[in-house]
């Protein structure tokens, strides 16, 4: 029984191949017009020459070019050595540098809030319940006929009277030259506001003064001119009692020793167009009536305190303090 082989591969038969007929792997040159070879030089120069591309314009730089070619405006400035660039408005008196924008702008500011002031209207009477706001007095006379009133309330107030405190704060601060006053000195202050009708609506009132009065422990006594020229003659022979300066401009001395005190002005401010009108007479009896329930405050008696006044501010202190008033370290 013989056995049948099975193949995997094809039976196909093998060609015998010379070498008359083998194929080339390239074609053959035709020998008749051979091909003349290029230099290397030439062949270097065709390969590394960048494919040439029209060249485009965005439209970013056709509108820089647009700006480029208009003319821009100019300023002429000039150096002056003789004059001073620092200016203090008249109206305001709040010094700002000429020329600067930013100061510029903010005594722009500054002064209009200073001349119009801020007012009081129906946002803040509605959150007046809310805010804890007492009226203290109405129909109050100023000198030139004009009426108002005088309320108070936290100065640590939030809402929108916070807000209008916050405003009126730092009109203040940045009018007397002060900074700020701290979350702790607003927590145990009042606010003192006289608020008088607005002439442009019914609905709102101007505020024509401010005081912020502060809970306080100690103060110094001012020092009388008799004790300041005393001071000034001692010698090492006859020494006299220390005295610290609070405002060598004014003459301002105090003594060092500090004395139980329970009312403090931290802070006092009429508008220009309202001085002179006995606004901040009434706003500092109303504060020293009323500050502590039931315990009105004598300023003759020292039982008030102003910190650091300025000129104005010692001319008021000592007009309606008689002498009596002392100065702490707000």
């Amino acid at each position: 029984m013989s056995s049948k082989i099975k193949h995997t591969y094809g039976s196909r038969k093998p060609v015998s191949r010379s070498s008359s007929t083998l194929i080339p792997s390239s074609p053959v040159a035709d020998e008749a017009s051979p091909k003349r070879k290029r230099p290397l030089q030439e062949q270097s120069n065709i390969s590394l020459k960048p494919p040439l591309k029209r060249a485009r314009t965005s439209l970013r730089q056709k509108d820089e070019a647009k700006d480029s070619k208009k003319q821009k405006t100019l300023t002429q400035l000039h150096f002056c050595i003789d004059q001073t660039i620092l200016r203090a408005c008249p109206r305001c008196g709040l010094s700002y540098t000429k020329g600067a924008p930013d100061d510029e702008s903010l005594h722009r500011t500054h002064c209009m809030r200073i001349q119009k002031g801020l007012e009081w209207g129906r946002e803040e009477e509605k959150e007046m319940v809310k805010g804890g706001v007492m009226q203290v007095a109405t129909n109050v006379r100023l000198k030139d006929g004009k009426k108002g009133r005088i309320i108070y309330f936290k100065a640590d107030a939030g809402g929108k009277i916070g807000q209008k405190l916050s405003s009126l704060l730092e009109t203040i601060n940045l009018t007397l030259s002060s900074p700020p006053l701290t979350p702790e000195i607003l927590h145990d202050s009042k606010a003192y506001l006289f608020l008088i009708p607005s002439l442009t609506s019914t609905n709102r009132e101007k505020i024509a003064g401010c005081v912020i009065a502060q809970r306080i422990t100690t103060a110094m006594a001012i020092a009388s001119s008799a004790e300041c020229e005393e001071a000034k003659q001692a010698t090492s022979e006859t020494p006299a009692t220390p005295l610290i300066a609070v405002d060598s401009s004014t003459g301002l001395f105090c003594h060092p020793k500090q004395l139980s005190t329970p009312l403090g002005i931290s802070r006092l401010f009429v508008p220009s167009t309202h001085r002179r009108q006995g606004v901040a007479r009434h706003l500092l009896s109303a504060a020293a009536e009323t500050f502590i329930h039931g315990c009105p405050l004598d300023p003759r008696k020292g039982q008030v305190a102003f910190t650091q006044p300025t000129g104005d501010g010692h001319a008021v202190m000592t007009g309606w303090g008689g002498g009596g008033v002392r100065i702490y370290e707000g």
